[in-house]
């Protein structure tokens, strides 16, 4: 029988629910089917693939925007990706990617993102790692050497602090790339909701600044206790440990530190080497789960275009070779200080080396300022000629790629 592919709807969600279940593991008793009220208020969007009346695989999106080079760029974010043990192999996630990201791209989101359980399998839809999103275990009794904050302290934060905290959060993730902007369902939380997720949220205040009464707000971290006191065993968990100045970071992991006659370790949510990491006295860190996070370009141009640059005036023509909506030639310039894109009438194969050719992996790695030119020539994804790999590289350069939030 032939296959179907097409949007999921509220009819499908028993048997939607029922492969989720068989692929992520369904707790005693399974996995309860949403109500009609809460599936619709969930906002994403669900495909499914359709043996008849039956569903074969499935997927589902996020429509939210995350922070690349200093924007907030519309992103697909997939999840929820599975198909029916005795079906794999059949080449029905191609399909259902096919489908979902075309939607995406009429939707206006550039990019694509995911966390992957094989990135293999997404390699081959034009998927690439970019980083990961990792939760590492501190040792309490390491951060009581972290030297005293010059002029900062901390205090417990109230539903009062809520624009204070997304602000926080806000300078920092501009600064970077990949975080998710949090301003868009499911990331975004209503003030009461996301402090009552939480055991506390510690503020960092800067006592010399001038915003307030008690000065300026530069970093907080919410963080879960967790149980038990005795330190061999007990885990506290941080969600967001986020500083605007070294002095920031130093209070917010002392208060963290204060619990370590009860508390032996912090397990905290990070990706990369954040800078609020740099006041630590040693790194005496442990791995205790690993995200890897990938990266698809949907929209060449869309997403190319518009990034702040200094190199006025540079012009580079490449080409990207890849799945159909990626592969063509692009010449990108740079006037009045940002990028501009235009799609040039050019065949692109196997034996084009007239310009630079990039994978699509490629692309993915370039964009999110990952690896350098040279680095996508040595893993194969960067051909022709490298007159322009110095500015290829710089022109994407510049932020860490950091993500903070697991979909």
């Amino acid at each position: 029988m032939s296959i179907t592919v097409r949007p999921v709807g509220y009819d499908d969600q028993p048997a939607y629910t029922r492969l989720g279940g068989e692929a992520f593991g369904a707790p005693d008793g399974g996995r309860a089917v949403p109500t009609r009220e809460e599936w619709t208020a969930a906002g994403f969007r669900e495909w499914g693939a359709f043996d008849g009346d039956d569903l074969a695989a499935r997927l589902r999106v996020y429509g939210f925007t995350s922070w690349f080079h200093g924007a907030q760029v519309p992103t697909a974010g997939v999840a929820g990706v599975a198909v029916e043990p005795e079906r794999r192999g059949s080449g029905h996630l191609a399909r259902l990617f096919a489908a979902a990201l075309a939607e995406a791209r009429e939707s206006g989101e550039t990019i694509s993102t995911l966390y992957p359980t094989a990135p293999g399998i997404y390699r081959g839809l034009g998927y690439e790692v970019v980083g990961s999103f990792d939760d590492v275990d501190v040792p309490l009794p390491n951060l009581g050497r972290v030297a005293a904050p010059d002029g900062v302290v901390t205090r417990r934060a109230g539903v009062a602090d809520f624009d204070a905290v997304v602000a926080v959060h806000r300078t920092w993730a501009a600064r970077q790339n990949g975080p998710v902007s949090r301003a868009e369902k499911p990331f975004w939380t209503p003030p009461e909701k996301f402090f009552a997720d939480y055991t506390g949220v510690t503020l960092a205040i800067d006592e010399r600044g001038a915003t307030g009464p008690e000065g300026e707000v530069v970093g907080f971290a919410s963080w879960i206790r967790g149980e038990g006191y005795t330190p061999a065993t007990a885990v506290m968990e941080i969600d967001d440990l986020i500083a605007l100045t070294p002095d920031a970071a130093r209070a917010l992991w002392r208060t963290v530190g204060s619990f370590s006659t009860v508390v032996g370790t912090a397990r905290v949510s990070t990706s990369g080497l954040d800078p609020a990491w740099l006041v630590l006295p040693d790194l005496t860190t442990t791995v205790h789960s690993a995200h890897p996070y990938m990266l698809r370009v949907l929209d060449v141009a869309g997403a190319l275009r518009g990034i702040e640059s200094p190199l006025e005036g540079v012009r580079v023509p490449f080409a990207v070779r890849g799945p159909a909506d990626l592969t063509g030639g692009w010449t990108l310039t740079v006037s009045d200080g940002v990028t501009h894109v235009e799609q040039d009438d050019v065949a692109v194969g196997d034996a084009h080396h007239e310009r630079p050719v990039l994978t699509a992996n490629g692309l993915a790695l370039l964009y999110a300022g990952v690896q350098s030119a040279a680095n996508l020539r040595f893993g194969g994804h960067l051909t022709g000629p490298d007159t322009h790999d110095a500015p290829l590289t710089a022109l994407f350069a510049g932020r860490q790629l950091h993500v903070r939030d697991y979909f």
